[in-house]
């Protein structure tokens, strides 16, 4: 899995120099920016493929284990947005180890501050007790919008659902298949 960082996240974490992403599959590539939100520093973390956005309240430790903190909201927030948890341990699996990149294009940032102001647009959502923020999450993810995978205007959660249920069914359904055999031996 990729995690773009914008040039003003890169400063934020005092990263000085990323180098270009490889993954050719924008499902498992993530850009990030660091945004304010009710006064504190939080994180976006915006899905290339389908413009799926997970909002972070970061605590000040966080910032230090970006990568494990992102991916543990990301894993969280699809949880509670209803994917099956087969699904979600597929994509995670399938995304390989975090490698932390520049963003992964003009597009795609031009898709990621759009979702930084539908999450400005409704940070009435923000609950500065969690980190993990469902509620924003869910409210910016329920807009119409564009993105770099799809064509035309479409739901993020519905785009992500359409993404993980054609990439992950057919090997979902061989390993449920594999193991209805080993359980009948």
């Amino acid at each position: 899995m990729e995690f773009g960082y914008t040039i003003p996240l890169q400063k934020y974490v005092g990263i000085k120099r990323l180098g270009y992403g490889t993954e050719s599959s924008r499902l498992f590539c993530w850009d990030m920016h660091v945004i304010r939100l009710h006064g504190r520093e939080c994180l976006l973390a915006v899905n290339c493929a389908n413009r799926y956005t997970v909002a972070a309240g970061m605590a000040p430790a966080d910032w230090n284990r970006l990568p494990a903190a992102a991916l543990g909201c990301i894993r969280a927030a699809l949880l509670a947005d209803g994917f099956p948890q087969a699904q979600v341990e597929w994509y995670l699996e399938q995304a390989g180890n975090v490698r932390v990149t520049r963003t992964h294009g003009r597009r795609e940032v031009a898709f990621l501050n759009r979702a930084w102001d539908d999450a400005v647009m409704q940070d009435w959502l923000f609950d500065p007790q969690e980190s993990c923020q469902f509620l924003l999450n869910r409210g910016v993810n329920g807009v119409s919008c564009r993105c770099a995978g799809h064509e035309g205007i479409g739901i993020p959660q519905e785009r992500m659902a359409l993404d993980l249920k054609e990439n992950s069914e057919h090997v979902l359904a061989r390993r449920q298949k594999r193991g209805h055999r080993e359980g009948s031996k």
